[in-house]
């Protein structure tokens, strides 16, 4: 009776380039010690400088190499039928002068779009009414509720994208956080959808 062993492929992973892509690196396996031991270290693909920084494996070539060695091995797949690999190449660093540009750019950026927003909506009338209706003074610059709301506004947006610097507050993500993953979730069932277009394409050709 043939060995049966489950494989379950993951999602994406991230590899530096000239890495060998081995089957534990693509997969979890379920089987015995024995043979885990030997399938584990099954190489299926090496990142060479022609790979662009997307490559996906398809089950089917992980079935063909673990055939190639195990002909009576039953598999069986859970899950995806494709990984994504990341290609990671190395950073350069950053340089200061480019990096205070960019800086300012966003902080000019974001405070124009924050006043800019504030005079559509006229917040410091609204201000000066509340104010006059609390008070009844009239005063140009009611600083009492210009200054708290000042703060609240920058730690509104710390609590929004739920984190300090580096530091996560909590556990839940951000809205931001949520809508990257939802756009990174369309961006990888694309770039598949693209992957199986190309292999019917190829396989018409030959």
């Amino acid at each position: 009776m043939a060995e049966t062993i489950y494989i379950r492929m993951r999602h994406r992973i991230q590899k530096k380039s000239d890495e060998r892509i081995f089957l534990q690196d693509l997969a979890q396996i379920i089987a015995t010690d024995e043979l885990l031991s030997s399938l584990k270290n099954v190489c299926l693909y090496h990142i060479t400088e022609q790979d662009k920084n997307i490559i996906i494996i398809d089950s089917t070539r992980l079935i063909r190499e673990i055939k190639k060695r195990y002909k009576d091995l039953e598999i069986q797949l859970i899950g995806p039928a494709q990984t994504i690999i990341e290609v990671v190449f190395e950073k350069k660093k950053v340089a200061l002068p480019f990096f205070i540009l960019v800086w300012l750019l966003l902080f000019i950026g974001s405070g124009l779009t924050i006043m800019n927003f504030h005079e559509d909506v006229s917040m410091q009338t609204v201000h000066q009414r509340i104010y006059m209706m609390i008070t009844g003074k009239e005063i140009e610059k009611p600083l009492i509720f210009q200054i708290p709301y000042s703060i609240g506004l920058g730690l509104g947006m710390v609590i929004f994208f739920n984190h300090v610097f580096k530091k996560r507050l909590n556990e839940e993500p951000s809205p931001l956080e949520v809508e990257v993953f939802n756009y990174q979730q369309s961006l990888d069932q694309y770039m598949i959808m693209h992957e199986n277009k190309e292999s019917i394409k190829k396989v018409d050709d030959h």
